[in-house]
């Protein structure tokens, strides 16, 4: 009959018991431990303690330092409310099915606090209340108890089992009223109780058979609780020996995890009878525990004791086996033995790596000893076996510190570099100090986070870029290219021409870059003659260079027309054959093969009478003048470059022959020369000759003078190239006396060294070859 009150009825005394054992908890500031304690079977939402206020902790600040708890149990039994601190009851706790029957059940959890990491140590006391009532593996018990058993005989009962722990477990039994038996209750090594029928007047078969009892079980808590059971004695004719045990107490040690069918020991009991009388079983006493039954065997006929379940030292150290032996005869009588068999423990379990708080990813640029994870190692064995060693690969920037007893910290050695290596995969090795030991690997991915340390970085030191002139404006002239080992935003590269002046104007006039790929656009279109390289700074240097195009025509320069008539030159008609009658000068504003010329008769009045060389444009007689060759000779000179495709320019001659030098020429624009009377003509030339030459040695004494004190600059006409060969040319013109024209005209080098005048063209033409462009310097002396 059970006798508890249900569960319902201590929700007021839970309530109690809550209030008086939160008054009562110690902080252990050594430890950094809270402990509480709460009664089992507490509801959801049940209030533990304000865990909060204990620490001393902000509660404004518990989410923004991830307050958390964390337990090693299978399910999360408290919880922790964020807003007030407080720590309630999550899920209802069995303390049976937590603790089994362990004499003292704790929760152990864990506080993590970050920013700055703090760790504590929270112990929970789960408090057993009495929800188990006692109770017999049988409802019904018979004994068989021979007539002739002597008063005091002990005849040993099934054992009542309960859940409950301490005051609230099995405290005693009670055995109904009757007139033979009494009961004796002993207590075993581990505190429980078991009781023993005790025969204390003889019994008489012919009287009675058959005796009923009610045995009750009692456990200590409040409201009590209890069980029964109905024993049924049979009283049996008397068999005169009993069988008898070689020992009263057996021992024996065994391996925990030992396979089944593993022989502990062989028990060995005797009987002087003869026959069925003397045959012994062997078989476990009544009161022997049911877990017992469960974890032994023992062989009725050989006695012999063998492993059946699974035996973890873990869960208990030692176990007491209850047996008994009586022979096959009638009015067979029982007795009893104890064995005692102990656990010895092995490395059977490896160790556990649970990972509290893991802070990832960490900035690469974290100071050394920054906490990246807090880790808890535990091993269930004991002693050696239980001890455990964490250790980490030393070629990675990470430590592990040990703060508590099978608590680390894993906090960074170095600082960090992502450009290097993104992310860690830190393997932590858990052994414990077993023979031979066991071992437990977790992985921690650990990634880095960027941050901006790294500038871009171009593909190359500089660029060089030809860009041919008259380039359409908007045209892609270039791309610069660069990169950056940071990532996602910090590597985002946007490209940009620093300010600078080209000829005078902004750089950005002139070019512009595409802020996202680099790429270079030029705004204008170059002009070589104008602009034949610059420099653009974009972080790096990007050298331009103007590729010369063909797009300048060659320029007449000399001989040029007057007053919009052709140019015309007086030739004599008694000069000889390779006589020069005047040379074609022109300029071409191109470079390279662009600005070099060619020089060609195109038309003629008499194409066998005049030549043009061909690179120096020097017109000369290819024979001497007759009387039948016209006095005025027209020459049209086609002036063309070397360019692709060539460009031209022509020039057109009027060429007179006089057979002696007038004193002054008539408009060339009339075809026929105004006729002069003759008379006087030669005292008028020998008086202009006279003059000429007196003015020209006064000229010359005066710049001999002028020359030696100071260079005084020339008048005349100079065009520089960029060739280091370039060589300037100075052309003398003589002119008669009013006359607009020279009657003579050569070609000498101004440098030191000449060349005779019969090699003049051919040096001309090696000078085109190796020439950009050519100096030309005209001195013109005119008479006053």
């Amino acid at each position: 009959m059970d006798h508890g009150l249900s569960r319902g009825s201590w929700l007021p005394v839970t309530g109690m018991v809550i209030c008086l054992l939160l008054c009562g908890c110690v902080v252990d500031l050594v430890l950094a431990q809270i402990r509480y304690s709460i009664p089992e079977e507490l509801e959801h939402g049940a209030f533990v303690g304000n865990i909060a206020e204990d620490l001393g902790l902000d509660v404004a600040k518990l989410s923004a330092r991830r307050f958390r708890i964390v337990s090693g149990a299978k399910r999360q039994y408290l919880e922790v409310n964020l807003e007030n601190g407080i720590l309630f009851v999550n899920e209802k706790i069995d303390r049976e099915e937590l603790c089994e029957r362990r004499p003292s059940c704790f929760l152990h959890l864990q506080v993590v606090i970050e920013n700055p990491l703090e760790l504590y140590r929270v112990e929970v006391e789960i408090l057993d209340v009495n929800d188990n009532s006692p109770s017999f593996p049988w409802s019904e018990f018979n004994l068989d108890i021979t007539e002739s058993a002597a008063p005091g005989s002990c005849f040993p009962l099934e054992s009542a089992q309960d859940q409950d722990v301490g005051t609230n477990s099995l405290r005693s039994y009670q055995l109904s009223a009757n007139a033979h038996f009494i009961l004796n209750i002993q207590t075993r090594n581990d505190g429980s109780k078991f009781a023993e029928l005790v025969l204390d007047t003889p019994l008489d078969r012919e009287q009675q058979k058959k005796h009923e009892m009610v045995l009750t079980a009692f456990d200590g808590g409040s409201p009590e609780r209890s069980g029964t059971a109905l024993i049924t004695v049979t009283v049996l004719d008397a068999n005169d020996n009993v069988p008898v045990f070689d020992r009263s107490v057996y021992r024996a040690s065994l391996v925990e995890n030992a396979p089944r069918g593993t022989l502990v020991l062989k028990l060995n009991a005797t009987d002087l009878d003869e026959g069925s009388n003397g045959e012994v079983t062997y078989a476990f006493s009544g009161h022997a525990p049911l877990k017992v039954r469960e974890l032994f065997s023992v062989d009725p006929y050989t006695g012999e004791i063998r492993v059946k379940g699974v035996v973890d030292y873990e869960k208990s150290s030692v176990y007491e086996l209850y047996v008994q032996a009586k022979d096959r005869g009638p009015s067979a009588v029982a007795v009893h033995s104890k064995v005692l068999v102990d656990i010895l423990d092995v490395n059977d379990n490896a160790p556990e790596v649970i990972l509290t708080s893991v802070s990832t990813p960490v900035q690469e640029d974290a100071p050394p000893g920054t906490v990246i994870a807090v880790i808890s190692v535990m091993d269930r064995d004991s002693e050696e076996n239980g001890n455990v060693d964490c250790q980490i690969p030393n070629n990675v920037p990470f430590q592990l510190h040990s703060s508590f007893k099978n608590y680390y910290t894993l906090v960074t050695s170095e600082f960090l570099d992502r450009e290097a290596v993104s992310e860690y995969n830190i393997t932590i090795t858990a052994r414990d100090l077993g023979s031979p030991s066991l071992s437990t690997r977790k992985t921690i991915l650990v990634q880095v986070s960027d941050i901006n340390d790294n500038p871009p970085r171009f593909s190359q030191p500089s660029y060089t870029v030809y860009v041919t002139e008259n380039n359409a404006p908007g045209a892609s002239i270039c791309s610069v290219t660069a990169f950056d080992p940071d990532s996602n935003q910090n590597a985002y590269l946007s490209y940009s021409i620093l300010e600078g002046q080209i000829q005078g104007m902004p750089v950005s006039t002139y070019v512009s870059i595409n802020s996202d790929n680099g790429n270079i656009y030029a705004l204008r279109s170059f002009d070589y003659e104008q602009l034949r390289n610059f420099q653009i700074l974009v972080n790096v240097t990007v050298n331009v260079f103007v590729l010369d195009q063909n797009d300048n025509a060659p320029v007449i320069i000399s001989p040029l027309p007057k007053n919009g008539t052709m140019a015309t030159e007086v030739v004599p008609r008694s000069v000889d054959a390779g006589y020069l009658v005047t040379k074609i000068t022109a300029l071409d504003a191109d470079a390279g093969q662009n600005s070099r010329l060619s020089y060609q008769l195109l038309q003629a009045t008499d194409p066998g009478l005049f030549s043009v060389a061909l690179y120096t444009g020097e017109i000369r007689t290819i024979r001497r003048l007759v009387e039948k060759d016209a006095t005025r000779q027209r020459l049209v000179i086609l002036v063309k470059d070397n360019g692709q495709p060539p460009l031209s320019g022509t020039v057109s001659i009027i060429l007179t022959v006089v057979d002696s030098v007038p004193e002054s020429l008539s408009d060339f624009g009339d075809l026929t020369l105004s006729p002069k009377p003759p008379s006087n003509l030669a005292l008028y030339l020998i008086v202009s000759l006279s003059t000429i030459s007196l003015i020209f040695l006064v000229a010359i004494i005066v710049l001999a003078t002028i020359s030696s004190a100071a260079k005084v600059p020339t008048n005349c006409m100079e065009a520089n190239g960029n060739s280091s060969l370039s060589q300037s040319y100075c052309y003398k013109v003589c002119l008669t006396p009013e006359s607009a024209k020279s009657d003579f005209m050569f070609l000498k080098p101004c440098s030191p060294s000449s060349t005779p005048r019969n090699n003049e063209a051919k040096s001309a033409d090696n000078s085109w070859n190796a020439l950009n462009e050519i100096n030309i310097v005209l001195y013109l002396i005119f008479p006053m």
